[in-house]
């Protein structure tokens, strides 16, 4: 799959995760159609998630503007993206929140763009999409 130019709403998870850098997007035949859209095609971590159903119940499109952000769901899952995958989904956040999907989309197109291939880098195995060079 080649990094797009722009992102759908739908592909910037409530949580912050840029849905379209996940493993399971980047690499799938039938890719997800986003976070709070069919649970088709998603792991089952997705479909059982608890920040999804809460911004359901609330009736957001963002954590972000939830009046307890950031919650122990967030804080939670911060951590484990911090330690596991070394990138900060409060941090996308906040910079969705203060220049919006666009210019958020153009920062990680820099970032998970493949050099060799212009493939979408996994954010979860570091591992370009359409030829597999694992970067660093």
């Amino acid at each position: 799959m080649k990094m797009p130019d722009h992102i759908e709403g739908v592909m910037f998870a409530p949580c912050g995760m840029n849905c379209k850098v996940c493993y399971k997007h980047c690499y799938s035949r039938k890719p997800c159609a986003g976070c709070l859209k069919s649970d088709m095609g998603k792991p089952e971590h997705c479909r059982l998630c608890k920040i999804k159903d809460c911004v359901k119940m609330k009736e957001l499109s963002y954590c972000f503007e939830c009046a307890e952000y950031p919650c122990k769901l967030i804080k939670n899952l911060e951590a484990s993206y911090r330690k596991r995958y070394q990138a900060s989904l409060m941090e996308n956040s906040a910079f969705v929140k203060e220049y919006g999907l666009d210019k958020f989309m153009k920062q990680q197109k820099m970032k998970y763009l493949c050099p060799q291939c212009g493939g979408i880098i996994s954010i979860h195995d570091h591992a370009c999409s359409e030829c597999q060079t694992q970067m660093k």
